[in-house]
């Protein structure tokens, strides 16, 4: 069954591609290779289209959306939520506190659903509970009660995977080749046999779909690309993997052990930014795998050696426990400094 789902989101992504790639130029949704000092022509964009189209069919086929879950209505209307406003964003371009906002409101979403970040294993003993404060919200006909550490712990993780995957995006093919290693990883861990306390079918269904649409997209964006997914998909496999880590019962260390060098890019950028005196938000071309190019290395070589890089210290995290997985990604963070300062030297 499992790899049933995963050949027909893989089938159904290359199908929605295949449309966009000869659709997209007729309706002149095509992305502006100038602007960013690309010397070819115009490609699809945003391909991502396909991705979410993809998604939604594969949610549609497989999990039983009928029964009215909240937490399958809340990861179906966050989802949608986001690619809508992703959509008008790469066409359109909209404000960076709009987008901001949206993914709030879209992480609030996911929290009103009942998926949320209860507690956090503390790599010396125990664990760190965070549902200790519970504030009741009645709304009429809808009411909920509000955990509030965990609950903002939810939202920062959904927001940070969110824009973590927006930011790697900046080469084709990044996107998708690192959801496809984190996402077959949550897949191992998901169907390992007396490793749960949760039951784990929405988590092993959600991750053959991502595997599936994300190696589906890489046909056509793996360097050089013939069409670019944009924040439509990019933010909608960050969104995705954000839910999932939490719904297979705790599986973020091992998300963020995969995921080491998009997620300190993301939080180095910010502290960057922030002691320059800019936005968060300003754009730049400095992010890791911008100055991994500017030192010499094509496309495919950055590509290839963030998901090999993912691939090692997932298959890891199969092996460690929680303080294992804290050395491991102190080591990653290491690595990273190091490649940063050769290449700081170099230039």
């Amino acid at each position: 069954m499992t790899f049933s789902i995963f050949l027909t989101s893989l089938g159904l992504t290359s199908a929605f591609g295949w449309a966009v790639m000869r659709l997209f130029p007729k309706w002149g949704l095509m992305d502006r290779p100038e602007r960013y000092g690309h010397k070819r022509s115009p490609i699809p964009y945003p391909g991502g289209v396909a991705s979410f189209l993809a998604f939604l069919a594969s949610a549609l086929l497989f999990l039983p959306v009928a029964e009215g879950s909240p937490v399958l209505i809340a990861v179906l209307a966050g989802a949608s939520l986001l690619a809508f406003t992703c959509f008008l964003d790469d066409r359109f371009g909209l404000s960076p506190y709009l987008r901001l906002f949206i993914q709030i409101m879209v992480a609030v979403l996911v929290v009103a659903g009942g998926i949320g970040i209860s507690s956090i294993t503390n790599p010396f003993g125990g664990a760190l509970v965070l549902d200790g404060i519970n504030i009741p919200i009645d709304l009429g006909s809808f009411a909920f009660t509000l955990t509030l550490f965990a609950d903002l712990l939810t939202i920062m993780w959904v927001v940070t995977m969110v824009n973590a995957f927006n930011w790697i995006d900046g080469v084709p093919g990044m996107a998708n080749a690192s959801a496809a290693v984190s996402s077959f990883i949550l897949l191992l861990l998901s169907m390992r046999p007396d490793f749960h306390y949760v039951d784990q079918t929405l988590s092993i269904t959600l991750s053959a779909i991502i595997l599936g649409i994300s190696l589906g997209f890489l046909i056509f964006d793996f360097p050089k690309p013939r069409m670019l997914m944009g924040d439509t998909g990019s933010m909608l496999l960050g969104f995705l993997l954000a839910v999932t880590a939490i719904i297979s019962g705790g599986k973020i260390a091992t998300t963020i052990l995969v995921l080491g060098f998009p997620i300190l890019d993301f939080i180095f950028t910010i502290l960057r930014r922030l002691f320059k005196g800019q936005s968060p938000f300003t754009g730049d071309l400095w992010h890791f795998h911008h100055r991994l190019l500017k030192a010499g290395l094509s496309e495919r070589q950055v590509v290839i050696l963030f998901a090999v890089t993912g691939a090692v210290f997932g298959i890891l995290s199969l092996l460690l426990h929680t303080e294992g997985k804290v050395i491991a990604f102190a080591a990653i963070a290491a690595v990273m400094m190091l490649l940063l300062t050769l290449l700081y030297w170099k230039k």
